[in-house]
């Protein structure tokens, strides 16, 4: 499974692509950061990372992105501008038909490090021991663009076991509630 990682932001935005192998095993096959200036309009700026999103997605040709979900801070115009530069980078996955999964920062921080609570310094160690990299990947943007393209792929698998329960959950409680009605409709 090709997984391209996303962390979203508009100053920095985070990219990666990494290929799952056999069990947890990982391979990264590219990584990169996205600047926007800050005084550019926002408009710009969206469209910077939207163009180079789209390259990279045209380029790699991933299975599934895996984008960082945007949580409560204190700064609301950060939220606000990671949140719009995530839509943006789900927007382009939908129009090439590709699934998108978010991951909060502690599931990501969890998978990698096992402790929903690491710091950056230890995410980015853990990073670059998995990946079996020469160099740290930096800035940090780059490593948690790794580390949610490795929580994803270690993810994948319950998560469409999840899925597949979910349906058939959902197919039985169709069925039983046919059979109810089907009950109901006789007893008339």
């Amino acid at each position: 499974m090709r997984v391209m990682g996303v962390d979203p932001g508009l100053t920095r935005c985070g990219l990666s692509v990494i290929e799952g192998g056999k069990g947890r095993q990982v391979i990264a096959l590219d990584v990169d950061v996205v600047r926007t200036p800050s005084g550019d309009p926002l408009h710009r700026r969206l469209l910077v990372i939207s163009d180079t999103v789209e390259y990279w997605m045209d380029t790699h040709k991933p299975d599934v992105i895996a984008i960082e979900r945007v949580f409560s801070q204190q700064n609301v115009s950060t939220v606000m501008g990671t949140a719009q530069a995530g839509g943006v980078i789900a927007l382009a996955a939908a129009r090439r038909d590709i699934d998108v999964h978010f991951h909060t920062p502690s599931e990501v921080k969890a998978a990698v490090t096992g402790n929903g609570n690491a710091d950056k310094a230890q995410v980015t160690a853990m990073v670059t021991r998995i990946l079996a990299l020469q160099t740290k990947p930096t800035p940090a943007d780059a490593a948690d663009a790794l580390a949610l393209a490795i929580c994803h792929c270690w993810r994948a698998p319950m998560i469409a076991r999840m899925a597949a329960a979910e349906a058939l959950a959902a197919e039985q409680q169709r069925k039983y509630k046919a059979t109810l009605k089907a009950k109901a409709k006789a007893a008339r």
